[in-house]
């Protein structure tokens, strides 16, 4: 089978860097038609700057980077340094980027690629706020019927919220644009923290980063060894759960995730749970499912594709 056309939409956070290393090393699986940038763990400028720096780490400057909306569609931004560190990849020391940011805004990039490409055949990766996908499908609707599928990090069900009692951080950060998304028909996939938080890395899943010896291997350790300190004192876990990832490891390797196809609505009105995904999970309702919600996978099959492929850069 020829490679999967993917754009990743992101907010670049150490988890989502780790989502990028991993595309851009499985060339065989996915080809990285650009990276678009949205605010989200941290500003705009943050962000786009944070996907150049990773693509330069692995060594892939030919893919275009491009950003994307600096706000939610209808709320003030809400950002998340608490967690990745005043830059978004607090940890390791990586030098500013030189390659050039793209002149076109993200969400023209979005509109222009699915009308250039054949219906069907691109895959919308997105590691953060959906603010650049549903602002691109209310501007262009004519492209929602050519997404081949959303594969999407955000939501909660069994594990609720990380960022209020109810909601997880990247739904919670624009819901309106969420439930744009999970309303649109598409074909999504959705990895909450149900799974993510099955995606621990411990010492010795670290240590095998470190161990490659190589600028990406290294870089990960250390982002990773940053990033943990907010999982295992808010969590009491035994290192930080790699969320993200877990998108681009599904379009490689999706036997190593299991879940069901259930309805997902997005609460945008209620103060007290806003940002909330509503999955029936039991199917207790009578509406109709629209996402793959993901809920368990296989840690040590997850992290030896990680190693294996990252160690390739």
């Amino acid at each position: 089978m020829p490679p999967r056309k993917i754009i990743i939409d992101t907010d670049p956070g150490q988890d989502d860097a780790v989502a990028i290393l991993l595309a851009l090393a499985s060339p065989e699986d996915m080809d990285v038609l650009g990276i678009t940038a949205v605010a989200g763990n941290v500003p705009l400028e943050l962000t786009q700057k944070n996907a150049r720096i990773v693509c330069e780490l692995a060594g892939k400057t030919d893919v275009p980077v491009f950003a994307g909306c600096d706000r939610p569609m209808g709320r003030q931004l809400v950002t998340a340094e608490h967690v990745h560190g005043k830059t978004g990849l607090d940890g390791p020391s990586l030098p500013d980027p030189t390659m050039r940011l793209q002149d076109q805004h993200a969400v023209d990039f979005i509109i222009e690629t699915l009308r250039r490409e054949d219906a069907g055949t691109v895959t919308l990766c997105v590691l953060g706020p959906l603010t650049n996908i549903a602002t691109a499908f209310q501007k262009a609707p004519d492209v929602i019927e050519r997404v081949q599928q959303i594969v999407l990090m955000g939501g909660a069900y069994f594990e609720v919220g990380n960022i209020t009692p109810t909601a997880e951080f990247n739904i919670y950060v624009d819901p309106e644009a969420a439930e744009i998304t999970f309303k649109s028909g598409i074909d999504i996939v959705i990895m909450p923290l149900d799974v993510t938080h099955k995606a621990l890395v411990t010492q010795p899943r670290n240590d095998a980063f470190r161990d490659l010896g190589t600028p990406s291997g290294i870089a990960v350790a250390q982002m990773t060894d940053f990033f943990e300190r907010f999982d295992k004192e808010k969590y009491g876990s035994s290192g930080a759960p790699l969320h993200d990832p877990c998108v681009t490891a599904y379009l490689i390797a999706p036997e190593l995730f299991s879940g069901r196809h259930i309805n997902v609505e997005i609460e945008t009105q209620s103060d007290l749970t806003r940002g909330m995904t509503v999955a029936d999970w039991w199917g207790v309702t009578d509406r109709p499912a629209n996402a793959t919600f993901i809920g368990d996978l296989d840690a040590d099959g997850f992290f030896a594709l990680l190693v294996e492929r990252i160690g390739r850069l």
